[in-house]
């Protein structure tokens, strides 16, 4: 297997590269596309995925996708938070559940998420054993939006039954702060139902 994953860190976030030598998509391109793009090389950038709306995730989609005429995905769930950044702009391929991306060896599936937003998604890839969970779970539990939980309940439900229900030794990628395990989140899972929607990590 050649695909590999890199992590370019932002102020804003953490973006993701999957692929090999000569093809990557960038998921959760954030705000800063200069960096994103020094880290993505001469490689061809195939697809931009958003894992949700929210404008610091997004800010430099368009400006990474176009470099290599690349199409950016979102789910059609969170277009009106995408009009907030880019109200001239719409993504090209509307995400669904099950949906699959390929690129170098390897496949991503597209597992919807609702929660911290309304199209909120996650990208689980089996070949290298890791999901992009963006700001659905992090280290710390289910990620705020502006210090708010949008739909706390909806969070926890999506990763109790979809992100906790994956194999354990699965790396989780995060939208924000340091990876962890499924089985890492499985065994913070019921003191974040606990402590209720109080973290103050904005997201």
């Amino acid at each position: 297997m050649s695909a590999d994953i890199e992590q370019v860190q932002s102020p804003a976030g953490n973006t993701w590269l999957v692929g090999d030598e000569e093809e990557v998509i960038v998921i959760d391109p954030g705000g800063d596309a200069a960096a994103v793009l020094a880290a993505v090389g001469e490689r061809e950038v195939i697809a931009v995925i958003c894992t949700h709306g929210h404008a610091r995730h997004v800010a430099a989609a368009i400006e990474v996708a176009d470099r290599d005429e690349a199409p950016v995905a979102l789910h059609p769930l969170d277009r009106v938070l995408w009009r907030e950044a880019f109200p001239g702009d719409t993504p090209e391929i509307d995400m669904a559940d099950g949906g699959i991306f390929e690129v170098a060896d390897v496949q991503l599936e597209v597992i919807h998420t609702p929660g911290h937003s309304p199209g909120s998604v996650c990208l689980y890839c089996e070949d290298l054993e890791a999901v992009f969970s963006g700001d659905t779970a992090s280290a710390t539990g289910p990620v705020t939006h502006d210090g708010e939980y949008p739909d706390f309940a909806g969070q926890l439900t999506a990763i109790g039954e979809q992100l906790l229900t994956l194999p354990r030794d699965t790396r989780v990628l995060p939208g924000h702060g340091p990876e962890l395990t499924v089985a890492a989140a499985e065994k913070l899972f019921d003191s974040w139902v606990a402590a209720g929607p109080v973290v103050p990590e904005a997201g």
